[in-house]
């Protein structure tokens, strides 16, 4: 394995999860999931919120700026994609959206875990390597 790649865990929720990791930080909804967020040094981020917060920064600083603006755009105003990106949260370390091996591999572990039915339904782990990630679309 190439010893740079960095990676990156997201998490998909229950619907009454995700409503309530949206709107209380303490992650108090969830006392596992946040002990091991705490462990970490790690928070989340609703994947819908970043691509609301992406489409209203191109909105006012200039959408030929941004390329993926108006594939971010359509998916976040879709809405069983809206339905879907809600319900995804992507983990920061340290503030940092990608981060090392070791600490992937424990935090993973630790959150498989955590799956059942009625909280967190699954763990995602994505590296940086170009080949294993889908590309932009052309528009």
């Amino acid at each position: 394995m190439d010893p740079t790649l960095q990676f990156q865990l997201r998490i998909t929720v229950s619907p009454e999860l995700a409503d309530d990791l949206r709107t209380d930080s303490s992650y108090a909804a969830h006392a596992a999931l946040r002990d091991v967020l705490r462990r970490h040094d790690a928070t989340l981020k609703c994947q819908f919120d970043a691509f609301a917060d992406y489409v209203a920064e191109a909105e006012r600083l200039g959408t030929e700026n941004y390329p993926l603006y108006q594939w971010t755009r359509d998916t976040i105003e879709n809405p069983e994609k809206k339905a879907k990106y809600l319900q995804s949260f992507t983990i920061y370390v340290n503030g940092d959206v990608v981060y090392g091996k070791d600490v992937t591999d424990v935090m993973e572990n630790e959150l498989l875990k955590l799956v059942d039915a009625n909280g967190i339904t699954r763990v995602f782990r994505f590296d940086t390597n170009p080949a294993n990630n889908p590309q932009p679309p052309a528009r």
